[in-house]
């Protein structure tokens, strides 16, 4: 009985916890389209209560217009969802095509309202905006970040001039907080990670990610780990300071290196 009783709670609880999902996606549907105008490239989703024959997607014309069943060519352009939706129940009682029409307009996708992807992702760009894009819809039209190169902070510009930082991380780790809503002209920029450099008695010499707290085993580790005449002992980095003025100094194997740096593994002298 009372597995029986879990079960039921457990059952309960996802039930609650989707509608909770649903009315928080309606919620933001509405604040999307509240205010939002109409403009070329929208896809909108029509319907009209108790004509099922009516109903209809509709791309608006670069002139502003869309074509709807029965009232053919309707100005939309500029108008908000519901001016649109007062404005073809106009047409279908003017024309005498429905006496009292309850019409219903969703934006499907706002092709006039872009959002820009910039930096380390795999298809830089313009985006149109949907009716509930978040950060993660937006990376996902731009192809990804670059695992590579990509940085673990991306900076979110709204068009008002405002910001946030999106923690990458958290992000893909599926933090909501992380997930915010995007608007038409944000700009999403995923900045190069930091870097570093290492050559000498290495297995791959080359430049690879610094990732937090990197030591120098670490970054050893990184490059194939040491070739049968390196060592550890005598490795050096060139570090740049504030003023590009660049120093060269001996590091050990448990010292934190830093971006930009350029590690020199030496041969071991025995």
């Amino acid at each position: 009985m009372r597995t029986r009783n879990t079960n039921l709670r457990a059952a309960a609880l996802a039930i609650w916890t989707v509608w909770i999902s649903m009315l928080f996606a309606a919620q933001a549907l509405a604040v999307v389209t509240d205010d939002y105008k109409l403009g070329p490239g929208d896809l909108v989703r029509i319907s009209v209560f108790g004509a099922p024959e009516l109903a209809t997607e509709a791309r608006v014309a670069q002139s502003g217009t869309i074509t709807c069943p029965l009232v053919g060519s309707v100005p939309i352009a500029g108008l908000s969802t519901a001016d649109a939706e007062a404005l073809l129940a106009k047409r279908y009682i003017d024309g005498g095509y429905v006496r009292q029409p309850q019409i219903s307009m969703l934006v499907v996708e706002f092709q006039s309202q872009k959002i820009s992807v910039l930096g380390h992702v795999n298809k830089p760009g313009q985006y149109p905006l949907r009716a509930t894009s978040n950060v993660l819809d937006v990376l996902a039209d731009a192809g990804g970040v670059v695992a590579q190169t990509a940085g673990d902070h991306a900076t979110l510009m709204r068009k008002d001039g405002t910001s946030a930082e999106i923690d990458l991380q958290l992000l893909f780790q599926g933090d909501p907080q992380q997930n915010v809503p995007v608007r038409g002209g944000d700009r999403l920029v995923v900045p190069r990670a930091e870097q570093f450099y290492i050559y000498g008695q290495v297995q791959k010499p080359g430049m690879y990610r610094l990732e937090p707290n990197m030591t120098l085993s670490r970054a050893i580790s990184a490059g194939g780990g040491l070739t049968p005449r390196g060592t550890e002992r005598r490795a050096i980095v060139k570090r740049r300071d504030a003023k590009g003025k660049e120093d060269s100094f001996s590091v050990r194997a448990t010292d934190v290196i830093g971006p930009d740096d350029v590690l020199y593994i030496k041969e071991s002298l025995f």
